[in-house]
């Protein structure tokens, strides 16, 4: 028999790397259904039944889907209340990933945080990160201390196309320290990916910089690692001298420069609910489980159950898949390169969670005090029954004393739950999108009519301005 030889073959089509074997049925319903349903949620997306939504991209936090080995540990986990055999399989997971010495389970991401803030900081200290999510900056401030952003210039404008738009500006970070003084920052936090920033990774050389600068003034350095592996996927992809290196091993080196983090195991732990707080210090360690048991439970389990330790432990392996990486992160850009051809203004480049669309850019015939992310958020919702989420002047434009203030960035956020929808959908997704943007100049602005005080983008009601 004669041998063939065939050249290999480069596919342009984007292929899950796993097969579905249950589903779960989305209802459909026309314009004038949703144009009720949003009426009677107070124009918020948030306050919509997720039944009632078709496409739901409002968070990629605790939305995924959960593979067969999860499940699998999830049935055989242990749920002793104290010591159990799950708690020691995560905080072998977790060590094995970071480093760290400590590990703190917690319920979620922001109990990690409340539990981190509460514990070090207070009135008049300040919190330097390259951009503040909003949780971190509600804990942060109801700690009495101040958060601030300090992104790159290049971070602050959607279309630049610089590979690390997340990187904390150096200089900026310097002048605070000086401005301030060593003993008033607690803590000198790095978010990655940069959420509010686009979803825009951080170099591992601004991890570095950043890393010199809080050790020489003795200042704890701590990552915010809700998206890690996605970040260390964009070093491997886009930082000189990483391309040979493993998402594991990049993540590790990562974690290295820093003296702990937080960690909301609902994005890239891959479950549905859980994280923690991770540290080296043993003194801080003691203060943090003493508060923890008060808020959340005893220190080997914290908040969650032990199938959810389990689900995490495994999930966070998951997440440095290297197929599962070029898969999530090439769905994202696959949307973004639509966008773009149909002249949607976006971030640039498309970030590893979520497409975000550049609302101030798109609507200039509203200002950003009347909500243009919002308003072009509803819109999808109006037309194609799809869920995003305003990252803009609702969510950050309440100040501390109560003033409002235009934020830097007026975006609409599509982010995706892990490993839930098809190509498909995000073909259909982008039908839509370039729909609404083709009828931009209909759409007008909103006023908030009720909201809390804090967090308000959750549960205030807004009304349309004609």
């Amino acid at each position: 028999m004669s041998k063939v030889e065939l050249d290999e073959c480069a596919t342009k089509t984007i292929i899950e790397p796993f097969r579905i074997r249950s589903v779960e049925p989305i209802r459909f319903t026309d314009m004038g259904e949703r144009r009720q349903l949003l009426s009677d949620a107070g124009y918020n997306p948030f306050l919509l039944k997720a039944g009632d939504v078709l496409i739901d991209l409002l968070t990629d936090s605790g939305t995924g889907a959960m593979s067969a080995d999860q499940w699998s540990g999830m049935v055989a986990s242990d749920e002793s209340y104290a010591g159990s055999s799950s708690y020691y399989r995560l905080e072998e997971a977790v060590h094995d990933i970071t480093g760290f010495k400590h590990l703190i389970p917690t319920h979620q991401g922001r109990a990690a945080e409340n539990i981190l803030f509460t514990t070090i900081a207070g009135e008049g200290d300040v919190v330097p990160n390259n951009t503040h999510f909003d949780t971190t900056r509600a804990h942060v401030e109801h700690a009495g201390a101040e958060a601030r952003d300090m992104i790159i210039k290049e971070g602050k404008k959607p279309s630049s196309r610089h590979p690390f738009k997340g990187n904390m500006d150096i200089e900026q970070l310097e002048q605070t320290i000086d401005e301030v003084g060593r003993e008033r920052i607690p803590v000198i936090m790095l978010t990655v990916t940069n959420n509010s920033g686009g979803g825009q990774p951080v170099s591992m050389a601004n991890v570095k910089a950043v890393s010199e600068i809080a050790h020489r003034h003795d200042i704890p350095l701590f990552i915010d690692a809700c998206r890690f592996a996605e970040n260390a996927w964009f070093i491997k992809q886009r930082e000189e001298g990483y391309a040979d290196k493993s998402p594991k091993e990049i993540a590790g080196e990562l974690f290295s420069y820093a003296d702990g983090c937080t960690m909301s195991a609902k994005k890239d732990g891959m479950a549905n609910i859980g994280g923690f707080l991770a540290l080296n210090s043993d003194e801080l360690a003691k203060e943090c489980r003493n508060l923890e048991i008060l808020t959340e439970g005893f220190p080997t389990y914290g908040g969650m159950a032990g199938y959810d330790m389990e689900a995490v432990a495994r999930g966070l392996y998951e997440a440095l898949n290297e197929d599962y990486l070029r898969y999530r992160v090439r769905s994202i850009a696959y949307l973004g390169d639509q966008l773009r051809n149909a002249g949607v203004p976006i971030v640039e480049p498309t970030g590893g969670h979520a497409v975000y669309i550049d609302a101030k850019k798109m609507l200039p015939h509203i200002p950003p005090l009347q909500y243009p992310a919002w308003a072009f958020n509803n819109a999808l919702y109006l037309l194609g029954g799809i869920r995003g989420v305003e990252i803009g002047s609702v969510m950050f434009g309440r100040q501390p004393d109560g003033s409002e203030k235009p934020a830097n960035m007026e975006l609409v956020r599509l982010a995706f739950p892990r490993r839930v929808y098809t190509q498909s959908h995000v073909d259909y997704l982008s039908e839509i999108i370039i729909a609404a943007y083709q009828q931009r100049d209909k759409l007008s602005g909103y006023e908030i009519v009720d909201s809390p005080e804090v967090l308000r983008h959750f549960s205030a009601e807004l009304q349309p301005l004609d």
